[in-house]
């Protein structure tokens, strides 16, 4: 599958009938659920370790939601909140957060099969101990009447710099809501493209089945692609943009001072020439992590929580130019 595709992300959205939602939900009952979701977890194969949010730093939740392991919303607020992580981060269940169980798998690459398999088998495993909320013909009950249904939403990231570039990928994200999808920035609802780099997911989730639901995600998947890589071959045949491409490994390899936003766009032009083999010293997946580790709180939890906004652009500058050396 093409590197245009970083990663896929299935979610699901859960709740016990027993309780209100979690708008409604007193901190002892919201804790209740934390342990009850904890109790069903001990049948899976995965093994999974518990984070209270109210028992850790602003950095290091900040810090999980650049790594995609939380939503922003999630650490809006910490009491009676907790996430469940698989030992290799794949799986992340967040528990009370807009539902009381979003549980999310995350694959490299493009994977929305395997994903929902593994998210489904976790599902199943909850349901045996946990009493879902589920009408006959609404599906499964959510707090956002947006999720009723399947309680699914399956995303891909894309990393799409030459529809950026052309003006295209605008024009693209308009037309999207007539397919049952939308694009949206690196993190999601609410979030801003960040880098060239869009996450693409389903919004209908009602009267369709999560087959029906993947499918069309991986068609429109597809088709982004191939206008993707199109633009890309009518772009990369002249020399301004490799000289753009070049240019950006010239400043990485450099700089002693970058901000984040710099940064990323930058890395995305690296990026668009490790993929289009223009530059053959570097894989895609060392920059995808990279990314990550120059993020601000990533910074920050990693290398000291008192840093300031200088203070990280330096080091983020210093961490580029040992990467690029």
């Amino acid at each position: 599958m093409s590197e245009a595709v970083v990663s896929t992300r299935i979610r699901l959205a859960r709740n016990l009938k027993e309780y209100p939602f979690p708008i409604r939900l007193s901190s002892d009952k919201a804790r209740e659920i934390v342990d009850k979701v904890g109790e069903a977890l001990k049948d899976s194969e995965l093994k999974f370790h518990r984070i209270d949010m109210d028992a850790i730093p602003d950095t290091i939740r900040v810090a999980m939601i650049e790594r995609h392991l939380v939503s922003p919303d999630f650490i809006s607020e910490q009491e009676g909140r907790a996430v469940y992580l698989s030992d290799d981060n794949t799986v992340s269940i967040m528990v009370n957060e807009e539902d009381h169980i979003r549980l999310q798998v995350m694959m490299d690459g493009f994977q929305p099969e395997e994903a929902y398999a593994l998210a489904d088998k976790v599902d199943n495993i909850l349901s045996k101990k946990l009493n879902f909320a589920f009408h006959d013909r609404l599906g499964y009950l959510t707090q956002c009447p947006t999720n009723l249904g399947t309680g699914m939403r399956a995303s891909v990231m894309l990393h799409l710099p030459a529809l950026e570039m052309s003006g295209t990928v605008n024009r693209i994200g308009a037309n999207l809501s007539k397919l049952g999808l939308t694009m949206r920035g690196l993190y999601g609802e609410s979030s801003k493209p960040a880098g060239a780099f869009f996450q693409l997911s389903n919004q209908v989730t009602l009267g369709i089945s999560e087959k029906a639901a993947i499918e069309n995600l991986k068609n429109i998947t597809n088709q982004l692609i191939t206008q993707e890589m199109r633009a890309r071959e009518s772009l990369l045949n002249n020399i301004e943009a490799e000289d753009k491409i070049n240019r950006a490994l010239g400043v990485l390899k450099t700089a002693r001072l970058m901000d984040h936003n710099e940064a990323m766009k930058l890395l995305s032009l690296v990026r668009l020439g490790v993929s289009e083999k223009k530059i053959e010293t570097l894989s895609t997946d060392s920059i995808d992590k990279l990314i990550v580790e120059i993020q601000p709180a990533s910074i920050m939890t990693r290398y000291g929580d008192d840093m300031s906004p200088r203070d990280r652009d330096i080091k983020r500058a210093q961490i580029l130019r040992e990467r690029f050396a």
